[in-house]
């Protein structure tokens, strides 16, 4: 029995350390909070999804016109045009690939045109009588280039770019058949022959293939450029090392003065691809690097000859210290091009094809590493006592720099010959200044948009699959900032396509894909550890739950201890009011 009221000093003392301990809790998950800047995951996985379901096409506009042809049915020829195209193209709707229209011109021998076009409000009509058959004759392909980029100039502004192929139904002066089809520097070809019309069908199939196969394919037998092949970096940056070898300077020693030729040749290319990639030149001159292959003579040549099957073992990693640029982060993209000059007890020194015959360039690729040219020096008599001091000549580097750039086009997937052949016949190309054709940049802008936009998505994707099985992952705003500038510029990069824009689609899918990778391999993401909640409880509890484990086994004491002695209570006071 208990006479006297319980009372509630004992129990506010221990709830009040219970409620202390608990107002604590939210403190305590606060200050274990990892900051997570939002990324917009709903954005990144409706990028990958359209770029699967709607493979992005870029609009090509093209453009036949027959002259000297008496009577032609130009619906007729545009069907059967259309016709081979889909053929060679298997009507394949693959990313980076023409969504074409065509329209066909037939302008007779009185300069009279019946023409019909492509159902498009920004087709570029042909104006009748422009082009006349006397203007192609021998050795003026660069000016018919230049005059038919006049005839059809403003046609490539808006709504993709024009092609346009002409064929010149003509009479030879000797009278032959022979028929000459050209593909310009610019976005133009034509075939000019005698008797076309008798020829009909061939000439229509040949003027298919030179729509797909030069047009739309980059003059390749594939249908399409790998993008991972590519020499260009993640960040969209490329350095060409150009790397001068004396391989014995006891022997002689070379120079040469690069910044001549840098100015000169390397220039005008370098601002041709500046859409496709940030490309910047270095040289240096290196000496004592012999090659690590071995060499053999041949009496019949005069020459020390190195085979194909050395040149794996050509380069010589050890000695060839080539891997000097400072200008390149971590993620460009470095191509070798070496100059290697023999040593007096192996000059000259050739390259044997596997068919035995001696390599004009005397030079090989490396894929995705760069090329390499042996120049032998024109006299290999050395001087033991005093090695010779020698500068290359202008004219003979600037023979090595275009063995260079042909194989820099081969690196990038073109040919580096000046023709195409094919089951039709052989077309000419005709070269240009910069290294590469308007045609062929634009192909590679194609490609490249569409490759850079692939590995945009993928990068992200893998970025926000990763932060979702991460809970406790730091993402910072810089993150965030990136991935969403990001698919900005994919969509820009999108947008620009759709309309055309090859060189402004490029230069926005490389900005897309550099932004996608720095936020993937941000610094705060490689260098951080992360744990789960499981592994935050398993640290926190041993400090934690053996107090909190007492304060609620006494608070619930308490509380059982308070309802025992006001029971007590209660059943006095009730008996003293019965009493």
């Amino acid at each position: 029995m208990r006479s006297t009221k319980p009372g509630l000093k004992r129990l506010f003392i221990t709830s009040s350390v219970l409620f202390s301990f608990l107002l604590g809790v939210p403190f305590l998950w606060k200050s274990v909070e990892i900051y997570r800047s939002p990324l917009p995951f709903h954005d990144i996985d409706s990028l990958s999804d359209q770029l699967e379901s709607t493979p992005l096409r870029f609009p090509c506009n093209f453009h036949a016109v027959f002259v000297g042809f008496r009577s032609t049915d130009p619906d007729n020829l545009r069907s059967q045009i259309q016709d081979g195209i889909n053929q060679l193209t298997h009507q394949s709707s693959q990313c980076g690939s023409c969504d074409f229209s065509l329209s066909v011109t037939v302008q007779n021998r009185e300069d009279q045109c019946s023409d019909t076009l492509a159902h498009s409000s920004t087709t570029c009509s042909y104006r009748c009588g422009v082009i006349k058959r006397n203007g192609f004759g021998v050795g003026l392909d660069d000016t018919v280039d230049e005059s038919l980029n006049d005839v059809f100039s403003g046609c490539s502004e808006n709504s993709g770019k024009m092609y346009s192929v002409v064929v010149v139904n003509k009479e030879n002066a000797n009278g032959g058949d022979e028929v000459k089809a050209v593909v310009g520097k610019r976005r133009h070809a034509w075939i000019v022959g005698n008797g076309l019309e008798e020829r009909y069908g061939d000439i229509v199939a040949r003027v298919s293939e030179i729509f797909v196969q030069a047009f739309m394919n980059g003059g390749r037998e594939e249908d399409s450029i790998q993008g991972e092949f590519m020499p260009v970096g993640s960040d969209g940056k490329i350095v060409l090392s150009f790397s001068l070898l004396n391989s014995n300077p006891r022997d002689w020693v070379y120079d040469w003065d690069f910044q001549r030729i840098d100015e000169a040749l390397l220039a005008p290319v370098t601002k041709a691809l500046a859409p496709i990639a940030n490309i910047s030149v270095e040289s240096q001159v290196l000496y004592h690097t012999p090659k690590s292959s071995f060499s053999s003579w041949d009496k019949k040549l005069q020459s020390y000859i190195f085979r194909t099957s050395d040149l794996p073992f050509f380069v010589n990693s050890n000695e060839w210290h080539l891997d000097t640029s400072a200008g390149a982060s971590g993620r460009s993209k470095i191509l070798q091009f070496v100059v290697y000059i023999p040593s007096g007890k192996e000059c000259p020194l050739l390259l044997q094809l596997p068919n035995g015959e001696i390599s004009k360039t005397n030079g090989f690729i490396s894929p995705m590493w760069g090329g390499v040219i042996v120049w032998n020096p024109g006299n290999c008599d050395k001087d033991s006592e005093s090695p010779s001091r020698n500068t290359i000549s202008l004219q003979d580097l600037e023979q090595i720099v275009e063995i260079f750039l042909g194989q820099f086009r081969q690196l990038f997937g073109l040919k580096s010959e000046d023709n195409y052949t094919s089951g039709l016949g052989t077309y000419k190309i005709l070269p240009s200044e910069r290294g590469f054709t308007e045609w062929e940049l634009d192909v590679l802008s194609r490609k490249h948009t569409c490759f850079n936009l692939h590995s945009c998505s993928t990068t992200l994707g893998s970025l926000s699959r990763l932060v979702r099985s991460l809970p406790r992952m730091i993402i910072k705003d810089e993150i965030g900032e990136q991935v969403k500038y990001s698919l900005k510029a994919a969509k820009l990069a999108q947008s620009n396509a759709s309309l055309g824009g090859y060189s402004s689609s490029a230069s926005s899918s490389r900005e897309a894909r550099s932004l996608a990778e720095n936020a993937f391999f941000h610094p705060s993401i490689m260098s951080v550890s992360y744990f789960s909640y499981e592994h935050c409880f398993a640290v926190y509890s041993p400090f934690f739950l053996p107090v909190i484990g007492h304060v609620v086994l006494a608070a619930v004491r308490e509380w059982k201890r308070y309802k025992q002695e006001k029971a007590k209570y209660l059943t006095w006071l009730t008996r003293k009011k019965t009493t």
